[in-house]
């Protein structure tokens, strides 16, 4: 007879010690290296750098893609639609001034978020030891 129990396969991370979250997206929120904070992460405006200049820690491991620009969309939409009901609402400004306020803060807050939710998550992977990050200590 077969036991009924199956074996888990092994964790590549049993034994290795947790990497704090709270830090690491701190300073991955300012587009810094996860590991020590120093280092920029980025190269440019998206682009993330192979490795840390100042650690040398592998950071070419990230699996970013379409996150950020999710995330950047998810917030800026669920700021603006109400604040654009209600400025509409209260003062009920020409719709062509309106429309360019919001046009520029809306581009205006993206281009702010986008870079630094990035890093963020890319530093979110790195602690939680995803896609790669997990191999080393």
């Amino acid at each position: 007879m077969q036991d009924s129990q199956q074996i888990a396969p092994p964790d590549a991370t049993v034994g290795m010690e947790d990497r704090p979250l709270g830090p690491a997206l701190r300073r991955g929120w300012r587009r810094r290296c996860p590991n020590c904070g120093s280092g920029p992460m980025l190269k440019g405006y998206l682009s993330v750098r192979d490795h840390c200049p100042v650690c040398q820690e592998d950071l070419s491991q990230h699996r970013a893609d379409d996150g950020p620009a999710y995330m950047t969309i998810l917030i800026v939409g669920h700021l603006s639609a109400p604040l654009l009901g209600s400025v509409w609402m209260a003062w009920q400004p020409e719709p062509l001034v309106l429309f360019t306020i919001f046009a520029i803060g809306t581009v205006g807050l993206s281009l702010y978020l986008l870079p630094r939710l990035k890093g963020a998550m890319v530093a979110f992977q790195w602690a939680r030891r995803m896609h790669g990050f997990g191999r080393g200590i």
